[in-house]
């Protein structure tokens, strides 16, 4: 287990290694720092954001209004999920909302919200609207998968309902539910970065990407990109660690 672990490793460090190697190759092939800064040029200008002063508070409100969206994506996707899993009804009332949320463009979103709040809530919101439909598609998805049989049988042998909930329901739903938290994850520092951009809150990453591309500092680009990269490896780690703990514990 161990030797295939480090081999996975081993394959991991080779494909970076690569990626390095062809994004120095087109550096040299360009020659022009405008369109694709080498990648030495990129971690001294990646150190120089690192020790800037506005580096931590705008890292601190990107990763703040990213993680607020999300709680509150996955709370509402949670509750409706569970909802609209148990009632027809309440599916089919809900679902041509979800299906318009799904299908709007960030861009538009993202638009509207500059028209309707101030910048700071600006990317909290498109954050929300963009990864609810996931958590809330997920969580109906596990509802739906459960087995009826079973369901049927804890009726007629009278189960208690707590049991139901935690034998049944449970173990159904947090596959789906941590596999829609994952992707969402994911797709919120795409979102989040992009609606900054746009809007333009005072402390923010997307701020600082923008700025960098007004004044073509290619290579301050790269490094802020790098930065929301890392935030964004980091995030998953986590939530892929919460997820093998939580099998282990079932």
């Amino acid at each position: 287990m161990q030797t295939s672990s480090s081999k996975n490793r081993l394959y991991t460090l080779a494909s970076i290694l690569a990626l390095l190697l062809v994004w120095k190759l087109l550096a040299v092939f360009w020659n022009q720092e405008l369109i694709l800064p080498s990648p030495e040029r990129t971690i001294m200008q990646l150190w120089l954001v690192i020790n800037s002063v506005d580096f931590w508070p705008a890292v601190a409100a990107t990763v703040g209004r990213g993680l607020l969206g999300f709680v509150l994506s996955c709370l509402a996707g949670m509750v409706l999920g569970v909802a609209a899993g148990f009632s027809v009804p309440v599916y089919w009332l809900l679902q041509p909302w979800v299906t318009v949320v799904r299908t709007t463009p960030v861009m538009s979103v993202v638009i509207l919200a500059i028209i309707w709040f101030r910048t700071d809530l600006v990317p909290i919101f498109v954050t929300f609207l963009m990864i609810f439909p996931i958590i809330y598609g997920n969580v109906v998805a596990g509802i739906k998968n459960i087995d009826p049989q079973l369901l049927e049988m804890a009726q007629m042998y009278r189960v208690r309902t707590r049991r139901v909930i935690s034998e049944l329901y449970l173990p159904a739903i947090l596959p789906y539910l941590l596999a829609g938290a994952s992707n969402g994850m994911g797709l919120t520092w795409k979102v989040i970065i992009a609606a900054e951009i746009l809007s333009q809150p005072l402390f923010a990453i997307g701020s600082n990407l923008m700025s960098a591309k007004s004044y073509l500092e290619t290579a301050q680009v790269m490094a802020w990109t790098v930065v929301v990269i890392v935030i964004s490896f980091i995030f998953e780690y986590l939530i892929n660690a919460l997820e093998t703990r939580l099998k282990t514990w079932g």
